[in-house]
């Protein structure tokens, strides 16, 4: 059986859905609804719902702005408004549906069945993802394993140069000249990448210790052999002297 999460500012429009979902078929249950959308942020923080349906129109925090405040994403989410102007932007938010309110009995089912076939789908994937994984794991020569934009990479320690924190992304660059945005933080990267070829010399990078060409002590820089300069912090100069 699906659960399902619903979020609305309107009360009506809650009862309504929850009516609609729970009397077309006995394979969805309505598990929480919510009018509060931090109250929603915050169940969703530590639930994973089966789908979430999300109302564009409301206060405070509007539906995208609320999809990017998600920070678990493994589930689809079903925009439901009463404007159909917001179609073309609920897909680039990747929404997987779109009710137009009143949402009709037809429209719904046939969402429920995307629903079904996406989460078939994203199950099919984790499995490969973990088959991959504890291959990799296993592997004499093991490799870096950079989960990125719907696909798992996995590189040698010798093709990264070196990681730059922006926030809560970081970039990996690569000796090819190839850039690599992570929806992680500087200090999660850190964690993947193995503490015997990378050290975090700066709040905001982490190099390649191979990649080092010079380490020019008044400047407080270290040049790679690809001539890019990076900055060393004085917290992180002495630790990084004694690994030289």
């Amino acid at each position: 059986m699906l659960q399902a999460v619903l979020v609305d500012d309107e009360s009506k429009a809650l009862e309504s859905l929850s009516w609609e979902l729970t009397n077309l078929s006995n394979e969805v249950k309505v598990v929480a609804s919510f009018t509060d959308a931090h109250e929603a942020l915050t169940y969703l923080d530590s639930n994973t719902p089966d789908c979430l349906f999300l109302d564009i129109e409301m206060p405070v925090m509007d539906g995208f702005q609320f999809i990017k405040n998600l920070k678990n994403r493994n589930f689809p989410v079903i925009i439901t408004t009463a404007y159909n102007q917001y179609a073309l932007k609920a897909l680039k938010n990747q929404a997987i549906d779109y009710l137009l309110k009143p949402i009709d009995s037809d429209d719904l089912y046939d969402t429920i069945t995307k629903i079904k076939k996406y989460n078939e789908k994203n199950q099919t994937a984790e499995k490969l993802e973990q088959i991959l994984l504890n291959f990799n794991s296993k592997s004499l020569d093991k490799k870096i394993t950079i989960n990125t934009d719907g696909k798992l990479l996995f590189l040698e320690s010798e093709e990264i140069l070196y990681a730059e924190s922006d926030g809560n992304y970081s970039t990996l660059y690569l000796e090819d000249g190839h850039k690599i945005l992570l929806t992680k933080k500087l200090k999660e990267v850190n964690q993947i990448l193995p503490s015997d070829s990378f050290f975090r010399i700066h709040n905001s990078f982490i190099v390649n210790l191979g990649k080092i060409k010079e380490f020019l002590k008044t400047d407080g820089y270290v040049v790679l052999k690809t001539n890019h300069k990076i900055p060393v912090s004085r917290q992180k100069k002495s630790d990084f002297l004694d690994l030289l």
